[in-house]
Parts: C-alpha cells; sequence; structure tokens
C-alpha cells in the first residue's frame, strides 16, 4: 500500500511540475506575441505620421513642378493604398511602394532650384527625412521582435505548446523592395518648364 501512495505522490509531483512549466512558457508566448503586435503597432504609428506628411509635401512640389503629374499620381496612389491595406503583409507591402514613389518625387525635387531653396518644402523635407528614419528604427525593432517570438514559439517543447492554443510562427517581416535595389538614375539636363 505504501508503494501505490509513493508512485502516486511522484506522478502528482511530475503532473505539478509539468503543469508549471508549460504554464510558463504559454505565459512567455503570449508575451512575445503582445511585443510583436506593440511592435507593429508603433511602425503603424511612424507610418502614419508620414502618410500625415506627404500631403503638404506633394502639394508644396505641385507648386514649383507643374508638369510632374504622373510622378504625383504615384505618391497618391501609393499613399490610398497604405490606408486601404488590411493585412501586415498588405501594409508592408504598400508601404514599400509609397517609399519608392517618394524616391521618385524628391528626385523631381532635384531638377528645381527654387523649391530646393523654399523654407517649407526644407522643413516639410526634414520632418519627412526624420519620420523615415524612425520608420527604419521602428522596422528594425519590428523585425527582431517578431523574430524573437518566431525563435521561441519553434523550438521544443514551445512548438507543442504554441501549437495546443493556436499561436504559429509570424510570416511578416519588413524586407528591402526589389526597387531599392536599383540604382536611381538623375538626369539634370532637362530644365524645368518656366514660371
Amino acid at each position: 500500500m505504501k508503494i501505490k501512495w509513493i508512485i502516486t505522490g511522484i506522478v502528482v509531483l511530475a503532473v505539478i511540475i509539468l503543469g508549471s512549466s508549460c504554464m510558463r512558457k504559454y505565459n512567455s508566448i503570449v508575451t512575445l506575441n503582445e511585443s510583436v503586435e506593440t511592435a507593429w503597432a508603433q511602425v503603424e504609428n511612424v507610418l502614419q505620421r508620414r502618410a500625415d506628411l506627404i500631403p503638404n509635401l506633394v502639394n508644396t512640389v505641385k507648386g514649383y513642378a507643374k508638369h510632374e503629374k504622373d510622378t504625383f499620381t504615384q505618391v497618391t496612389e501609393a499613399r490610398a493604398k497604405v490606408g486601404g491595406a488590411t493585412t501586415i503583409p498588405g501594409k508592408i507591402a504598400a508601404n514599400n511602394q509609397l517609399t519608392a514613389a517618394l524616391s521618385r518625387l524628391l528626385l523631381v525635387v532635384e531638377r528645381y532650384p527654387d523649391l530646393k531653396a523654399n523654407t517649407n518644402f526644407i522643413q516639410l523635407q526634414d520632418e519627412l527625412a526624420g519620420t523615415e528614419n524612425r520608420i527604419a528604427v521602428e522596422r528594425k525593432r519590428y523585425n527582431e521582435v517578431v523574430k524573437q517570438y518566431n525563435v521561441f514559439v519553434r523550438r521544443f517543447p514551445n512548438n507543442m505548446i504554441a501549437g495546443l492554443f493556436g499561436y504559429s510562427k509570424e510570416d511578416a517581416y519588413f524586407k528591402a523592395s526589389d526597387s531599392a535595389k536599383d540604382v536611381p538614375k538623375v538626369d539634370f539636363s532637362t530644365q524645368p518648364a518656366a514660371q
């Protein structure tokens, strides 16, 4: 009879130890998942700041470069795609398109020396540059948090606990767009239209 109680005690103790280990791992998964959500919210925060600055920048450039409609259209359409994206991968792709469109807009500015000297434009360009730096920092932080979460939920036995509770690997990383690999072409041979 004593052996039965000893075996029962060992089994109960093993269940308690295993249960508390599973509980700690589950809580770590939840914490890391929330870190991913928080990091993404911060990325969206700085992306929204950029989206708010773009209309002012476009309107300032429009005043000087009236014949650059294609570039303005591309920036406006890319900004609309950012606003219409509903998934994290969709938002990442839309923001990569917006970044490329903004690069083309800033290349247009190079052909207008008066615009580059405009105080309002300089201030907007500085704010946009600062925002782009913040975006880069927040994207990097987001990617680091996603990596930390992914490593944790893919390790054994964490992967079993994560799968049991419906947590899976995050696939939404910020990566450089294909257009970022292209060297921009600047052509100073064309003169802007007379105003």
